[in-house]
């Protein structure tokens, strides 16, 4: 027909033909009762697939000639158009295949078995016809009836649920709708369908969760509850502000949570323990962060910024995480393997990092350092490398020439008194045996020297030294620092009994009076001693007050020493032990006063290091205003502690009176540098 011009014909006479044939077929699925409504349009559809396919191969040649020369539309496509528009566009099939099929997804959302295959089949003949048919006809309606379905539900659950098992819920009905999609829907589908229940579920109930009392994420930080937090954030990462809404409340709670733990008087009785605390809380943060958050950096740095601001709220925490290293490189790590020593070390420098005073922190462990040097407690040598090595890691060589020199002086001083020995033995005969720790002033905590008069017997010996240390090294100095020294002294008590005392300088000097006496009062120990007040009440409390340890009784007894009190030597000591201690009593941490002055040498310390890093600057851009000065100085100075920008100003004063510096005439904010 086509080859004899009757290609029109023909055409026309297939489009009649199927669409009288489809009428037929919409009155046969329209008269389908309820439940086989679905299955008839089923069956019809594959009918008219086979027909079509059939009817393509018998009219190939017509599709191939007349249909675009005449610019008809091609036979298959034909049939899909005029199933579309006499089935699924009938108005008596249209709201009927829709309504059908949301009540079947209802259905099954309430926990009912459906014909999937059957679904799958309908859904994908609305694909055949189209996107848009797909679309108009079918996926809008279900995401606007989804919309309002998790909207309520969502509106039940957060009612009556706690925080874990909303969240347990919304994470199981997210999983149901990528699964439904999976069998039966346009894989195009799954982002809106998530995001339909991203937002109903989520997005409109974040705060309220995060918030609900006593389950909310606060609930969970505390109690460690690693599926719910990880549950959270999976969820929470899909929707807009999700995941800054998690760490906005974390960093707050974190923030209020160590602004209590650092400002608790209680809490700072003991630094060891205080110290210990940060550090458990960094831990259990860590592992949150670790396990439940995916390791999210934005979370390590909300948590990093938050262990800082609350650290430096605390003006002693330089102090107080020296001296938890100070009890660490003294006891803490007998019985540690290598591994963990150098855990525990990097933890500690963890908490270094955030402290906006280095400085401070340098002075303390200096101090620390060298009593864990010169009594010989410290526990490894290896440690206390390694800790320097971190240090200079972290802060540069500058932080710790004074730390090495430290440790160089006790190789130096061990050198030197074997000499001593080795020239002077035959001189020095049966009399006291010294060891001398000679120290170099710049490296070494300075410290005033108070008086103290040493035993004969002693000095003798130290004379000894002396002579001999200035004859081998011309144009040094050697002053004595008696406060810092230990002795070991042989002692006989009543039955005959023996014991070799561990005690200090200022204790031996007290104990060796009683070599002529058998009581004193406490004016005349300290005529004889001529040791300091604070420093002799503390170390007479240590020779008569503690239990066990007290070689001297006092007279009247108490905890306290006054100056009315008379002390003599105890004859009825006993002790299991040969060899017995006897600590000094000492404050753990400084006190207020001691404070201060430390404060101080800190501040006076800075002065040279802001000058040079102003000349520095001034040397290199040769004019610059004030605010630029105190902006770069900070900025090159915030490595070791924040500059107080009035000290700044006053630092730049100084270098004007020098005359490293001048003021612009024409603008007084601005400052030349003068080579």
């Amino acid at each position: 027909m086509v080859l004899h011009k009757y290609g029109e014909k023909l055409y026309d006479g297939l489009e009649r033909t199927m669409t009288w044939r489809l009428k037929e077929i919409a009155k046969s699925i329209e008269a389908a009762q309820c439940g086989l409504f679905l299955e008839e349009l089923n069956a019809k559809w594959m009918d008219h697939n086979k027909a079509l396919q059939m009817i393509r191969d018998i009219l190939m040649y017509m599709d191939r000639t007349y249909v675009p020369q005449s610019r008809r539309t091609p036979v298959h496509e034909l049939g899909l158009n005029l199933w579309r528009d006499h089935i699924i566009h009938s108005p008596m099939i249209h709201s009927r295949l829709l309504d059908t099929l949301l009540d079947l997804i209802h259905r099954e959302r309430m926990g009912e078995m459906i014909n999937r295959g059957l679904m799958r089949s309908i859904t994908k003949m609305l694909m055949d016809l189209g996107a848009a048919v797909y679309q108009d006809d079918f996926e809008k309606p279900f995401l606007d009836v989804t919309a309002s379905f998790y909207s309520g539900e969502s509106q039940e659950f957060i009612e009556c649920c706690d925080c874990g098992n909303y969240l347990k819920k919304s994470e199981r009905r997210l999983n149901e709708e990528m699964e439904r999609v999976s069998h039966y829907l346009d894989a195009g589908t799954e982002a809106k369908i998530t995001s339909v229940v991203e937002k109903e579920m989520i997005a409109n109930h974040m705060h309220r969760l995060v918030h609900m009392e006593n389950s909310g994420l606060v609930n969970m930080l505390v109690d460690d509850k690693y599926d719910d937090l990880a549950r959270m954030y999976n969820l929470f990462r899909r929707v807009f502000d999700g995941l800054s809404t998690i760490r906005d409340v974390m960093t707050s709670y974190l923030r209020e949570t160590g602004k209590q733990l650092v400002t608790d008087p209680e809490r700072l009785k003991d630094p060891v323990e205080f110290v210990q605390r940060l550090l458990n809380e960094k831990d259990k943060h860590d592992k949150i962060i670790n396990v439940a958050f995916g390791n999210d950096k934005t979370f390590q740095n909300a948590l990093n910024s938050s262990f800082e601001y609350f650290i430096n709220l605390n003006n002693r925490s330089p102090e107080f995480i020296s001296l938890y290293v100070d009890d660490k490189l003294r006891k803490g790590l007998k019985g540690a393997t290598e591994e963990d020593v150098e855990v525990i070390l990097d933890k500690v420098m963890m908490l270094f990092r955030y402290l906006q005073e280095k400085d401070v922190f340098e002075k303390y462990y200096k101090q620390h350092l060298a009593k864990r040097l010169l009594s010989g407690k410290t526990v490894s040598d290896d440690a206390e490398r390694s800790m320097i090595v971190k240090l200079k890691t972290e802060c540069g060589y500058q932080f710790t020439s004074k730390l090495e020199g430290m440790f160089t002086d006790m190789k130096t001083s061990q050198d030197t008194m074997i000499d001593f020995y080795a020239k002077k033995s035959e001189e020095l005969g049966d009399g006291p045996t010294l060891d001398v720790h000679i120290l170099t002033t710049g490296s070494w905590p300075t410290q005033p020297c108070p008086p103290c008069n040493l035993p004969t017997e002693i000095l003798a010996i130290c004379d000894k030294f002396r002579t001999y240390y200035l004859g081998t090294h011309s144009g040094r100095r050697l002053t004595w620092q008696t406060n810092m020294g230990t002795a070991d002294i042989k002692a006989t008590f009543g039955k005959g009994q023996k014991h070799e005392l561990n005690v200090s300088t200022y204790q031996m000097c007290v104990l060796m009076l009683f070599n002529s006496t058998d009581g004193l009062t406490y004016k005349d120990i300290e005529q004889d001693t001529a040791i300091p007040a604070s420093d002799l009440k503390r170390c007479l409390q240590s020779l008569a007050c503690v239990k066990g340890k007290n070689v001297l009784r006092k007279e009247p007894m108490s905890k306290d020493i006054s100056e009315d009190d008379t002390f003599y030597f105890n004859d009825k000591f006993t002790s299991k032990l040969v060899k017995v201690k006897i600590g000094t009593v000492v404050a753990q941490k400084e006190s207020e006063p001691e404070k201060q002055e430390t404060r101080q040498r800190v501040e006076e310390d800075r002065k040279p290091q802001i000058e040079a890093a102003i000349v520095r600057i001034m040397k290199s851009r040769r004019v610059l205003d004030h605010n630029s000065i105190v902006a770069e100085v900070t900025k090159q100075l915030q490595a070791r502690f924040m500059p107080n920008p009035v000290v700044i100003k006053k630092r730049i004063e100084s270098l004007i009176e020098r005359e490293f510096l001048e003021r612009d005439k024409a603008d007084r904010k601005l400052y030349r540098y003068l080579a």
